[in-house]
């Protein structure tokens, strides 16, 4: 009899939910407040100028943390961080914006918390570049709230704030709260009345958001749910200023983060957890499903390259948080930085391109054009000039004397040691996460045919190794590397024979072997080496690849990327793109594709040309283009 009575009573527990069994009811609720597009700058932070109250006060209860980073200073590449505990580096949803499939037998994070019983809900921002599969969220919607879950249920929820994203800095007209004579204006910003206002701005949005955090929290305490609910805020990337937003410098990465733990979930705390303390340990975007997972019970999976800092599975202090940047919107770059306590480095794998690429977005910022303007007529001295020109092969900063990150040491005797340190950082990170965002985005996409851009870079036959050594070996600007370059153009590796050709182009050389990978199998490997000739080479060498670099401009081009690719060397030629003009008019006046009917959207290896995430990028550049054009 009693063997008839254990399976029915099996049958019985299968329709009762594990969270309101006695076992699980424990389990904390987790409140996330998420704003965009902010730095450290509120009052809990030291910034005599923000006027922060609420979340003054959630710090006075709570901890906060010195160094945390967003790893990407943009938004969806930093919220797919966040959703995976990956890097996108290492899956390939590091471009602003792409899209992605998620590698297989990886989970969302909120996948993970709903398997735990956990009622999850998002209001309402994703933008992630990995496709989601169905059931991540309970609800994510302007709707989406906690108190829709059945009675008892424990929940996670985020409410995000748009109010200080970058487009508000610039929203006119504006009544002006803080007084823009005070604002602190950051030494590589120059000081006029515009940007000024739009620092004032920037802070006058902090203070809205601020008040919102508040009714927020108000709601939670009228609830009855304070004590039992572990509270997170942050912002998802450094300030919306130029030369922060999309720049993995400190400005750029740092956000606020400030996580309060009632009494009773104390046991998932860490040891130098006291109210109003802030904590030095280095933690960042790439930690936090990780955490979550901690927090609920779960032991974070393998495939997590973050660590978890609260919880039962706390990972311990790490030394070093990273960042990164790829394209951004239409213009292409590729930096790596690396901060411990006091140090920040960033290796630049594109020093031939400018910090300040003409990116459409960012130029509605009245900073930015004031800036530019200023720049073009002469009137700046350094560090305001920086933002304009070339970028040094490598950077370094040190954070406690130079909070603006403005006095690169490299060159420092004193500061040599730091430098191989975070070098070395840097460069282990790359092999150990497996940094597929070291090829170019074209050739990423057509390798990943048929599987994943993770799986690629993880695949044993990938030579990593070999391309992160001749992306070094390109981007270091030494004179003496010119003959191992010459030489990689005929390595069997595309990513090998894309570098050897930027190298090349870096150097201003355009050497005979260029010609021979013209026809190679990879349309980058053509992009680049039709670049260097094109820039650097003689007259005969531009009526050669001005019409290759046309074919592959052109709109009926099925991947997004190789057509990005195109325009941007086009574009790098200037005048010398004269003869193209006609035809670029034609290209720029034609009707883009249609957002989300491009192929390859759903298909492994990411968007095609026209997918929903992409499709504006080509035409925004064209008019920029013709724009300029004779």
């Amino acid at each position: 009899m009693k063997q008839l009575q254990a399976p029915l009573f099996a049958a019985a527990l299968t329709l009762v939910p594990l969270w309101s069994l006695g076992a699980d009811s424990v389990k904390p609720n987790i409140l996330w407040l998420t704003c965009e597009d902010i730095g450290p700058q509120l009052g809990c932070y030291g910034d005599k100028y923000a006027v922060t109250p609420n979340l003054d006060k959630l710090a006075a209860k709570g901890v906060r943390y010195r160094a945390c980073w967003s790893n990407a200073p943009v938004c969806a590449p930093a919220r797919t961080t966040i959703i995976t505990g990956v890097f996108p580096t290492s899956t390939g949803g590091h471009h602003m914006r792409s899209m992605v499939p998620m590698p297989p037998g990886t989970k969302m994070y909120p996948q993970l918390l709903r398997e735990a019983g956990y009622y999850c809900t998002n209001n309402s921002k994703e933008d992630y570049n990995l496709e989601k599969a169905p059931g991540v969220w309970d609800e994510s919607s302007g709707k989406a709230h906690y108190k829709n879950r059945a009675s008892g249920q424990p929940f996670f929820a985020i409410f995000n704030n748009t109010v200080t994203h970058e487009s508000q800095i610039r929203k006119r007209p504006h009544t002006a709260v803080h007084n823009p004579a005070k604002v602190r204006v950051p030494a590589y910003h120059p000081d006029t009345p515009e940007v000024r206002q739009d620092w004032a701005q920037y802070y006058d949005n902090i203070t809205t958001m601020d008040a919102t955090a508040g009714e927020r929290l108000r709601e939670l305490a009228e609830a009855g749910l304070a004590d039992d609910t572990i509270v997170f805020f942050y912002g998802d990337h450094g300030s919306g200023m130029p030369r922060s937003k999309r720049f993995p410098y400190n400005s750029g990465l740092q956000v606020p983060l400030i996580v309060f733990i009632p009494e009773k979930y104390r046991a998932l705390a860490p040891k130098d957890y006291q109210p109003g303390a802030m904590l030095d340990r280095p933690v960042s975007f790439v930690d936090l499903a990780p955490t979550l997972a901690s927090l609920v019970g779960i032991q974070p999976p393998d495939w997590m390259q973050g660590y978890a800092f609260l919880g039962k599975h706390d990972a311990g202090p790490q030394r070093y948080v990273h960042g990164f940047r790829g394209r951004m919107d239409e213009r292409y770059d590729l930096i790596r930085s690396v901060r411990n306590d006091r140090y920040v480095y960033l290796r630049n794998f594109m020093p031939h391109v400018i910090y300040g690429q003409h990116i459409a977005y960012m130029f509605e910022t009245p900073t930015t054009t004031v800036w530019k303007q200023l720049f073009d007529a002469g009137k700046l001295k350094p560090p305001q000039t920086f933002f304009w020109e070339r970028k040094p092969p490598e950077e370094l900063y040190d954070l406690q004397n130079d909070p603006d990150e403005t006095k690169n040491l490299v060159n420092s005797p004193d500061h040599q040691q730091v430098l191989a340190e975070l070098r070395k950082a840097q460069h282990d990170h790359a092999l150990r996460i497996r940094d597929v965002a070291l090829l170019p985005e074209a050739e990423m996409l057509r390798r990943s045919k048929g599987r994943t851009p993770y799986e690629l870079g993880h695949d044993p036959k990938f030579p990593l190794e070999k391309i992160l050594a001749t992306a070094e070996l390109a981007s270091s600007l030494k004179a003496d590397a010119l003959p191992q370059l010459r030489e990689a153009l005929a390595d069997t590796e595309p990513g090998v024979r894309w570098w050897a050709a930027t190298g090349l182009l870096m150097r201003g050389v355009a050497p005979a072997e260029l010609h021979k990978v013209l026809s190679d199998e990879s349309p980058s490997v053509r992009i680049a080496a039709a670049r260097a000739l094109g820039q650097c080479g003689n007259d005969e060498d531009l009526k050669l690849v001005l019409p290759l670099l046309l074919s592959l401009a052109g709109e009926g081009v099925e991947n997004f990327a190789v057509r990005l690719e195109a325009l941007n060397a086009i574009d790098a030629l200037g005048r010398k793109a004269s003869p193209l003009a006609a035809e670029l008019r034609k290209l720029a006046e034609s009707k883009p594709a249609q957002a989300g009917k491009g192929k390859g959207r759903k298909a492994k290896g990411g968007d095609g040309e026209g997918g929903g995430r992409t499709g504006s990028y080509a035409p925004r550049l064209l008019k920029e283009m013709v724009s300029n054009l004779p």
